[in-house]
């Protein structure tokens, strides 16, 4: 079963091995266990539902309390402690886009407030109900998750909205197709949230984001439906499908998705180099992105990355030996580790990585095989199950992720970094930070950052220093060029920055667009825009 308070299904767990915790204790301090409140107390708070009955609507306190948080560190306090400010009054699961818009117009009839639910992956409060007088029915997307057609000549396939990754992939497979899509929440994420949050997948150098996976679909909006067609091109104007793309559920559901897909690859390979230094490892980075060669990933961790990736991997008696190998050859403590993905073809996978592995020799990289490739590609959806084995051992651990130009990254970088780093120097507290360059285009790339603390016993301290570390690391991206979010969305957290990337005018735009699709604003509540 999915667990309540934190990542995943809660009969799986990634345990730290022995040195990790001496290694975190070292750059953080020693951490105390924290006390979580219990799945019975936290039900037996949840109030009476202040919606109707209908026969779509469960109003059950245990099926709310399941819809009633995301996946952001907020949240974890929040479930955690048992400190939560508001729950929707009522989760429906339509079966059909006739389901939705019957739900729609009772929830317009009622004065309800309607929060779309695909995976329950958002960190950025999409799915938070937000306190005031009007009842929340949450709208689970779970029962949308059917493949409805599939046109393997046009290379185009058509799923309900609800579908997670596994499953289309599962489904597609079984034909020897793919999407292609595989962000980090891939194991619980759901097509209709990619789309609404305009979401990139860890090989996106050879799929594409989800913008360019996007070839059409189906909104069911208040105001009525929107069809989109999966034209491969058209000057008909202003393309609508870019209207769906990263709305955040303030338009209405999409309840259809048409996705652009593509030949399994024939063979994959991942391979590692290490660099010397950053610098070193950023500029052959770069020179690989801007080549043209046919990768399929590159992922490009910071010396502070690089160390804690080799402490948590466990297998000190292996890594000793591998790391004095490294040091000899002029890789020490400021080493950097790129991770270079090859799909496709079985003859073009060699070629590139040729091609590829004659750079980075060209740049002083060390290449080191295939191993830790190997290993971040079968680990690569489970490390996010860590986040639930540090909370328990007393560590907060939190991601944010921007992007901006290659002449902008370098000192982006290094402004998060120390942002966070001194974040909670005031109050004693150390903060480790690492971060890693992936979903890399010609262009620039894009930048996600680490952080990690240790949990006080006080929950509201906890979200204190949360967002003392979130304010700062938020001023650092605005003032270095990045943009506010490179694929998790603005939901609540971003929403009083918006205006630094959008200007005023464009969110003026925005919420005239919004109020044609939902003239009563009943979709998605305070997420996006105010």
């Amino acid at each position: 079963m999915r667990r309540w308070n934190g990542w995943g299904d809660d009969s799986l767990s990634h345990p730290l091995p022995g040195g990790a915790v001496h290694y975190l204790e070292r750059v953080v301090g020693k951490a105390i266990p924290p006390h979580d409140a219990a799945l019975f107390d936290v039900v037996a708070a949840v109030p009476e539902s202040r919606l109707p009955e209908h026969r779509l609507v469960d109003t059950r306190p245990e099926t709310r309390l399941r819809h009633a948080r995301g996946q952001s560190l907020p949240d974890w306090i929040a479930l955690r402690s048992g400190r939560i400010e508001a729950f929707p009054d009522g989760v429906a699961r339509p079966a059909s886009s006739d389901e939705v818009r019957e739900l729609l117009a009772w929830a317009e009839e009622i004065g309800a407030r309607v929060i779309p639910y695909g995976g329950g992956t958002s960190v950025l409060g999409h799915l938070n109900p937000l306190p005031g007088d009007k009842p929340v029915l949450t709208l689970s997307l779970a029962k949308l998750n059917r493949l409805l057609a599939l046109d393997e000549r046009s290379q185009l396939a058509t799923f309900g909205a609800g579908v997670p990754g596994p499953e289309l992939e599962e489904k597609l497979g079984q034909k020897g197709l793919t999407l292609g899509h595989f962000p980090q929440s891939f194991e619980l994420s759901t097509l209709g949230g990619w789309i609404a949050s305009r979401s990139s997948g860890q090989q996106s150098l050879r799929y594409g984001r989800i913008d360019q996976l996007f070839a059409g679909g189906r909104l069911e909006s208040p105001a009525g439906t929107l069809e989109l067609p999966p034209f491969p091109g058209s000057a008909a104007g202003p393309d609508l499908r870019q209207l769906v793309l990263g709305s955040e559920g303030r338009l209405g559901v999409l309840t259809e998705a048409t996705v652009r897909i593509t030949r399994r690859p024939q063979k994959e390979a991942f391979h590692t180099v290490f660099f010397r230094s950053w610098a070193e490892g950023l500029e052959t980075t770069r020179r690989l992105a801007q080549s043209g060669l046919p990768l399929s990933m590159l992922r490009l961790s910071t010396p502070s990355e690089t160390e804690t990736t080799l402490a948590l991997a466990g297998h000190k008696a292996l890594l000793g030996p591998f790391e004095k190998v490294l040091s000899v050859l002029g890789a020490k403590s400021e080493k950097c580790m790129l991770i270079a993905g090859f799909s496709g073809p079985a003859e073009l996978v060699e070629a590139a990585r040729g091609a590829a592995l004659s750079m980075a020799r060209e740049g002083r990289g060390i290449h080191v095989g295939k191993t830790f490739g190997r290993q971040w590609h079968r680990n690569r959806f489970r490390s996010a199950y860590l986040r639930n084995t540090l909370w328990e051992r007393g560590f907060a651990i939190d991601t944010l992720e921007t992007a901006a130009t290659w002449a902008q990254v370098p000192g982006l970088a290094s402004a998060i970094s120390a942002a966070l780093s001194d974040g909670l120097r005031e109050i004693g507290e150390r903060v480790h930070v690492f971060s890693h360059l992936s979903q890399l285009s010609p262009s620039g790339s894009s930048l996600c950052a680490t952080y990690l603390f240790r949990l006080a016993a006080d929950p509201d301290e906890n979200l204190r220093r949360w967002r003392t570390l979130k304010d700062a690391a938020s001023r650092a991206i605005v003032e270095g060029g990045g943009t506010l979010s490179h694929q998790h969305g603005v939901g609540v957290e971003h929403l009083a920055s918006l205006e630094a990337e959008k200007g005023a005018l464009g969110v003026s735009a925005l919420e005239a667009l919004f109020g044609r699709f939902d003239p009563k604003r009943v979709m998605g509540p305070g997420k996006l825009v105010a």
